[in-house]
């Protein structure tokens, strides 16, 4: 069941991609869609019909495929790992990456490349599965890379612009950055345990590490949990390796909702989780993780106030909510950090295809300033919008307060981030969910609200924007549905005076490490704060973030187009200074020193003078050839007078023997 599970897009991309040039959209787009649909109907059947009746101990499902690699000590099966976390994240992909691919059946329609694009978003699909089934590293390793190779082949759909193409390649390159860290943790992993299957390495690590390796201290397991989690900055866009995702928007709105939704970006968490084990006996990299996330998470909320391009508002949205997931692991609550991915997905997907909506509409407009006043026209997409807005602003009941807050209250109470740090990150935390509510206020006013800037096109016609039709419009309400309730699986104990445990955290955590380690239970209790606490912060949040959407509202319904300090515009420059110490130098060095002084000069130098010298080696000795008897003969004349020359001169003045 899961071969068909995960093999099912890829066939459907095998078969789009050889024949779909020939074939008409509709069928293109039966034949993608249905293949999803195929693998989350098996996801759903796997999962809540065999592994769900288990009891939690045995939700564990190891399904061989085939022998991949037998050299020396290295023996490496492809086969596919289920367990609850990959159950999980195989239900929201599929779940979600199903509703975007029927989406894309409108907001594609009449695109030159219909075929290429529903070959690639298979593709996309079948490379994500490989990577949350695989059993070991390096099959892990395939799908990471897989995955990297879509996002680039998605981003450059429109390889005929410029931007695009620039896009692409740089969300190739800046991703193999973070792969070549990632590749030497799976080495090093390979060296010290001799197997890259994980219930091998995480039993071995659990074994032979029975304590974690103390903050500050940088040794075997915290150089392996970093290099893996150089890897995870790439692919999650966490900085100082963020920049590739605000420019990928430069694909199909579809493709944006995949990657930041249930695709690509979410891999760098899911390792992590997955290697919870290691990273558990970890405090140095425990505490790097959490750092970097907050301050990813706050940073990045803060330049999404200063966005006027819809999608590029969304994908610094996602670059912060990550960096939520990634404190909330660095903080070892593994679990919230998984139910936060879960909600995102949802509500992420609903407001990027809820962006396509209004793109669509508005023929392919994306800077909000050309926008407003839509919700009379489009009220549909409006009303959707809303329930995505009030998500991931983080307002009770809908999903994102939920995870959000269980990310805050982990971080507040975390036993593994030294004092003052947890309480630090709690406000830094604190302070970006208050900003999120702002600048996603920002954007339904600007985009739906107030009077309408887009009475004239660019090129002098009239626009008459109207709502999207239902291929469009129904998985947005699927997904505003999910948006609204989809929290609620993950309701904190606090809410219920600890009566009903938290449904999603017990189901996730047979699959992953206890934090902390060895600890006394009993004496956790006593220290660990109340739910009167938990409910308490809660509460404050809550109040902050509604205070926040309403001087939001007020403020840009006021001045929607109150140009940000340049320094947000600007995006603090990182690009900028990527460029200045990094792109000019080595193209500069690349144009000069390698192409003009190393290859022209020095191996073009190198060839073409030994090709000169021959060339006139050739000369003089053609003249010697000129076809005539006699001068052949005064030649050998010559010749024969200086051999003796010689003898007569020469051997006369050597010495008898």
């Amino acid at each position: 069941m899961l071969k068909a599970l995960v093999l099912s897009p890829l066939l459907a991309a095998g078969i789009i991609g050889i024949f779909g040039r020939r074939w008409s959209e509709r069928l293109i787009a039966v034949i993608g869609c249905s293949s999803v649909g195929l693998s989350m109907l098996l996801a759903v059947r796997v999962v809540f019909g065999e592994l769900w009746s288990r009891p939690p101990e045995q939700r564990v499902i190891w399904e061989p495929f085939f022998s991949w690699i037998a050299s020396g000590p290295l023996r490496v099966e492809w086969g596919f790992h289920l367990d609850a976390l990959s159950g999980v994240y195989i239900l929201f992909v599929t779940f979600v990456g199903f509703w975007i691919h029927v989406f894309a059946v409108g907001y594609m329609r009449g695109d030159s490349g219909y075929a290429r694009f529903f070959a690639y978003m298979n593709l996309f699909m079948f490379m994500m599965l490989v990577l949350v089934l695989a059993d070991n590293f390096l099959v892990m390793f395939v799908g990471w890379e897989g995955v990297g190779l879509c996002s680039y082949l998605l981003i450059g759909h429109y390889f005929d612009r410029a931007y695009a193409a620039s896009a692409a390649k740089k969300a190739f390159i800046v991703n193999r950055i973070g792969d070549f860290g990632f590749a030497l943790g799976v080495i090093l992993i390979f060296a010290t345990f001799g197997t890259l299957r994980f219930s091998e390495v995480m039993g071995a690590i659990a074994a032979r590490f029975p304590e974690p390796e103390a903050l500050g201290e940088i040794g075997l397991l915290t150089t392996i949990a970093l290099l893996l989690f150089v890897g995870a900055t790439g692919k999650s866009a966490q900085i100082p390796l963020h920049v590739w995702l605000p420019d990928a928007m430069a694909g199909p709105t579809p493709v944006s909702a995949l990657i930041h939704a249930a695709t690509m970006v979410t891999a760098g968490v899911y390792m992590v989780a997955r290697c919870s084990e290691l990273y558990a006996r970890s405090l140095t990299a425990l505490f790097v993780i959490a750092v970097i996330g907050g301050v990813t998470a706050l940073l990045a909320a803060t330049i999404g106030l200063a966005q006027w391009n819809i999608k590029k508002v969304l994908a610094y949205s996602t670059i912060s909510q990550l960096g939520y997931m990634f404190l909330a692991c660095g903080a070892g609550a593994f679990s919230a950090a998984i139910f936060h991915v879960v909600t995102h997905a949802f509500f992420k997907a609903l407001l990027f295809l809820g962006a396509g909506s209004v793109i669509v509409a508005l023929h392919h407009e994306e800077d909000m300033r050309r926008m407003g006043g839509l919700k009379r026209v489009m009220p549909l997409t409006y009303g959707t919008m809303l329930c995505g807005w009030l998500a991931i602003a983080g307002l009770p009941p809908f999903a994102g307060f939920f995870s959000k807050d269980e990310i805050l209250w982990r971080t507040w109470t975390s036993p593994v981030l030294p004092e003052p740090w947890g309480r630090l990150l709690w406000a830094i935390s604190w302070a970006t969910a208050i900003l999120t509510a702002a600048y996603m206020t920002r954007l339904i006013v600007l985009t739906f609200e107030g009077e309408e800037r887009f009475a004239r096109h660019a090129e002098g016609h009239r626009l008459v924007p109207r709502e999207s039709p239902p291929v469009m419009t129904i998985p947005l309400l699927v997904l505003a549905v999910l948006s609204v309730g989809g929290g609620w699986m993950g309701l904190s104990e606090a809410y219920t005076g600890g009566r009903i445990a938290n449904g999603f955290e017990q189901f996730v955590r047979p699959a992953l490490v206890r934090v902390p380690l060895h600890s006394d239970p009993l004496r956790m209790a006593a220290e660990e704060p109340g739910h009167g606490m938990e409910l308490g912060l809660a509460a404050v949040t809550t109040l902050a973030v509604l205070a926040a959407l309403i001087w939001a509202r007020r403020f840009y319904r006021r001045d929607p187009l109150r140009p940000a300090p340049r320094l947000l515009q600007n995006k603090y420059y990182v690009d900028e200074i990527y460029a200045a110490l990094l792109v000019r130098p080595i193209v500069r060095g690349s144009s000069v020193l390698l192409w003009k002084v190393f290859d022209v000069a020095l191996i073009d130098g190198a060839v073409n003078g030994v090709a000169s010298a021959v060339a006139a080696c050739a000369a003089v000795l053609r003249r010697m050839q000129t076809g005539l008897v006699r001068s052949y003969l005064v030649m050998i004349l010559i010749g024969a007078l200086i051999v003796l020359g010689y003898f007569v001169f020469v051997g006369s003045r050597l010495p008898a023997r």
